[in-house]
């Protein structure tokens, strides 16, 4: 029955809408765990990427680029070739329903509801080694294979590696422009997004990567990005102006020889070619930058690890730039990465500490503990989905109280007071009590009204009101004036009320 175009339209819209109530009712509960968090946060991510996929077909509907909407509009209007027949229109749907009907007698009312509040039920499937306890830890041992059996790595322990992979900056720039530190970047880089992406399902990583490219953009075009902003230098080697020299006074390789081998090998440093062989050799190598520009020489002639010149006041070519980028790139974002896993990290590092303190025993009877408390947290939480379908109260053993007793003292009644906020009370006992009680102090004490027995059995405000209105009313007429009763006598044997004699004894009369 939902062959039609419209029809389609309208079980989208609505799919949308349960999943994004099944969304909000999700994220209102909150996860009692890092396990609950996880499986929460994913069930989420997916039900947002259903939203998202359903919209687009949303879209491309109401595009509608084959008219096929538009003709469905027409034809329930009833316009055809011929012109607009409005009940034959709405026959021929009636005859197709009929048909339908007819096709699938035991056809039944699908709950949708059902379905989709089974959803938040789910607990998804999500990856994780051993070593990273379902998203509390890192698991970097490959890398740090990878790094202690580099060039650019040192053989140094797990636990301090743990402090060095977040700062590439300590590696040198010349290290740096090697195939294996790219690949390991590569290889740094997937691991923390694939890790970030299983550990935060809902964070938009793409608008983040997205701001730390366009900074790194900025930076780069400043030449102010860390470890990258000085391009002529290398491990504190500066080329100095002596290094370079000026091949148009030279005509030929022999003449060159004339400079000395000293200063050939520095020249040829300077640009990034191999400063090695005999002086001919030296000569000869330099002599070729005369007529050949340093991007189309053979990378035979450039040093070892370098297809280009280095920085050393010499323009690279526009490859070995773009791959420089790409690394300080990566660089940029494993940084970003590292900071928004500094908890994490952290927690790593406190994990390996505590490891290599402990035997294998240990670390195993911990482990079986863990499995323990996992175990019983969840049999905990199947306990307390207790059958109550008549709504009693929790007695103090966290049951059901018995129905009798429920009876009994009538917690079926619901008494409100407003001067308590509307609170509910249930049961007559609990509704006579509350009166003493600090919720109903605490009220009559903001109305400025003594909680005394003169108010019990009222609840509402202006009632309360009204009677101690009167009551201060009855008490002005008997009431004690001391200021105007209360009568005093001076040494002539005058009588005066409180309030004369005190005036006339400030003014010294008395």
């Amino acid at each position: 029955m939902s062959s039609t175009l419209l029809e389609v339209t309208r079980a989208a819209h609505e799919e949308v809408e349960r999943l994004e109530r099944l969304v909000v009712k999700d994220l209102q509960t909150e996860p009692a765990s890092n396990k609950d968090r996880l499986f929460q946060t994913h069930r989420v991510r997916n039900m947002i990427d259903t939203i998202t996929a359903t919209t687009e077909k949303l879209v491309e509907i109401y595009e509608d680029k084959d008219n096929a909407r538009k003709d469905e509009i027409a034809a329930l209007g009833g316009q055809t070739a011929t012109g607009t027949n409005v009940f034959s229109a709405f026959y021929d749907r009636l005859k197709e329903i009929r048909e339908y009907h007819r096709r699938h007698p035991a056809a039944r009312v699908v709950d949708a509801n059902e379905e989709f509040e089974n959803l938040l039920k789910e607990e998804p499937i999500i990856e994780f080694s051993g070593e990273e306890a379902f998203g509390r830890y890192l698991d970097l041992h490959e890398l740090f294979n990878q790094y202690i059996n580099s060039k650019f790595g040192e053989r140094i322990e797990y636990s301090v590696y743990l402090d060095v992979f977040s700062q590439p900056l300590k590696i040198p720039r010349k290290m740096k422009m090697t195939r294996q530190y790219r690949e390991y970047m590569e290889n740094l880089l997937e691991y923390l997004i694939y890790f970030f992406q299983r550990t935060e399902p809902l964070q938009d990583l793409d608008r983040i990567f997205s701001k730390v490219e366009a900074d790194f953009e900025e930076q780069w075009t400043h030449g102010t990005i860390p470890g990258w902003d000085n391009e002529s230098q290398e491990n504190g080697l500066v080329a100095s102006e002596h290094t370079v020299i000026d091949l148009d006074y030279y005509s030929s390789v022999e003449e060159l020889m004339e400079v000395g081998p000293e200063k050939l090998k520095e020249a040829l440093a300077a640009l990034g070619l191999k400063s090695g062989g005999t002086l001919q050799q030296r000569a000869e190598r330099l002599f070729l930058t005369k007529h050949t520009p340093l991007e189309k020489l053979d990378k035979k002639h450039f040093a070892k690890g370098l297809h280009g010149p280095e920085k050393n006041g010499v323009a690279p070519p526009p490859q070995e730039v773009s791959n420089l980028k790409d690394i300080a790139l990566m660089e940029a974002k494993v940084q970003k990465l590292c900071d928004l896993l500094e908890e994490t990290i952290e927690r790593t590092k406190q994990n390996v500490e505590k490891k290599q303190a402990l035997t294998y025993e240990e670390m195993e009877a911990e482990r079986e503990e863990q499995e323990e408390t996992q175990v019983d947290t969840e049999s905990d939480d199947e306990e307390q989905q207790i059958y109550n379908p008549l709504k009693l109260p929790m007695g103090w053993d966290g049951k059901p109280i018995p129905y009798w007793l429920y009876k009994l003292h009538g917690l079926g009644q619901e008494f409100k007071c407003e001067i308590c906020g509307n609170y509910s009370y249930w049961g007559r006992r609990a509704f006579e009590r509350h009166f003493k009680e600090w919720r109903h102090q605490h009220g009559m004490r903001c109305l400025g009204i003594p909680n005394t027995k003169n108010f019990n059995e009222i609840t509402s405000i202006e009632e309360a009101k009204d009677l101690w209105k009167k009551i201060q009313e009855r008490q002005g007429v008997n009431k004690w004036r001391p200021d105007l009763e209360e009568e005093y006598e001076d040494k002539e044997g005058n009588i005066y009320n409180k309030k004369t004699y005190t005036d006339l004894q400030r003014q010294g009369l008395i």
